[in-house]
């Protein structure tokens, strides 16, 4: 346990926690070219490519860090960790919307959506599970990790299907669109970066030293905030081949009249009772997964997390295409997971939105259904 306790001061509060300020190195030198002396080659720890271990029924740790790429949003607009967001010289940028060209990860802000994606995925996914010594075996306590990378045009609470375009009072559409594109509302995270554990003991394991010297200052130059959320796991569907394409992310926050505790046991059974007697679950959903958030509570606390901290649940379903995940959207399904939600959450504190998944890391075999339910 007591590697538990001590990962809260590395893992995810991250940079916040540890208060460690990014060092300048070749890669984040202002005047030095982009130069590479060799290649680390990913490491493909997932199958066909590695072995897999038995899946278990028991409820397995899960540790979700939401994220928000280092962009030029006004501080005023998004947040930031007070050590992420660096320039080229690795010191963290007092505005990154008074001097774009400053950040480090991309300088041009007409590219940085996209060079954050691949960045993340072709470059952080590499040196996350690289070993840099054939001695060095932190990452087999982790038993999966996700990408999940949020996609503009999949559904969102704000602007779910079916999709409307503007038109006049006719409902004929605009000869042209100058004055009816409309609002673009963006969710607070671009992604999350989710792993699995058997223990919470292991989490110290893997943010070990390597962590501290070569991840965590990369984290300052790729995200500008990242927020933690450590939670019990619970598969309601298992997924068949554990290769779902398409999440359905829903943050869940509870009604001010109701404990944590409260929000939980219900969300974990009359609702989930609910999610999966529709019809629409059982033919559309490929995966379908409850995170209860068992995280610090107030701040000092283990893997406490200001940004995420009113999150109590989270609920993750998965899809074979887009098209799924819109119609499950659309379904009578949604509506009523919808309708029993507003009876414990508070709609105007949770969120959904829609995400590509890149299963990074996988040792699980096939999964199975989670047993049990709070406790």
């Amino acid at each position: 346990m007591r590697k538990f306790i001590n990962a809260a001061t590395v893992a995810c509060g991250l940079a916040v926690a540890t208060g460690a300020v990014a060092q300048p190195s070749d890669s984040m030198s202002s005047n030095t070219p982009f130069v590479s002396e060799g290649v680390a080659r990913e490491t493909l720890a997932r199958p066909p490519h590695s072995k897999t271990i038995a899946s278990t029924s028991q409820p397995l740790i899960a540790m979700t860090g939401f994220l928000a790429r280092a962009d030029s949003t006004p501080l005023s607009q998004r947040g930031r960790d007070p050590n992420n967001l660096v320039g080229r010289d690795g010191k963290p940028i007092d505005d990154p919307a008074a001097n774009p060209s400053a950040i480090a990860l991309e300088s041009d802000p007409n590219i940085s959506f996209e060079k954050w994606g691949e960045y993340w995925r072709k470059v952080h996914g590499v040196r996350f599970t690289f070993a840099d010594e054939p001695s060095d075996k932190t990452l087999d306590v982790l038993a999966r990790y996700d990408q999940i990378h949020r996609i503009p045009a999949g559904p969102t609470m704000a602007n779910s299907p079916p999709y409307l375009a503007p038109a006049d009072a006719q409902g004929k559409l605009y000869p042209g669109v100058i004055g009816h594109i409309p609002e673009y509302k963006r969710p607070r995270w671009d992604g999350i970066a989710y792993l699995n554990f058997h223990s919470a003991d292991n989490i110290g394991t893997l943010f070990g030293d390597k962590f501290k010297n070569k991840i965590l200052p990369e984290d300052q130059a790729l995200f500008r905030q990242v927020a933690p959320v450590l939670s019990r796991q619970f598969i309601r569907i298992a997924s068949k081949d554990s290769r779902d394409p398409i999440v359905l992310v829903y943050t869940h926050t509870r009604r001010p009249d109701l404990t944590r505790d409260q929000f939980q046991k219900d969300w974990l059974g009359r609702h989930l009772n609910v999610v999966m007697a529709q019809p629409s679950t059982k033919t559309l959903v490929s995966r379908y997964v409850q995170l209860q958030n068992i995280g610090g509570r107030e701040p000092g606390q283990p893997f406490y997390a200001e940004a995420t901290s009113a999150i109590d649940g989270i609920t993750l379903m998965y899809f074979r295409s887009m098209n799924d995940a819109e119609d499950y959207v659309m379904s009578d399904g949604f509506k009523a997971m919808s309708a029993d939600l507003e009876r414990i959450a508070d709609k105007t504190r949770s969120d959904y939105w829609t995400a590509l998944d890149y299963v990074v890391v996988n040792r699980i075999g096939k999964e199975k259904v989670s047993q049990g339910s709070s406790k």
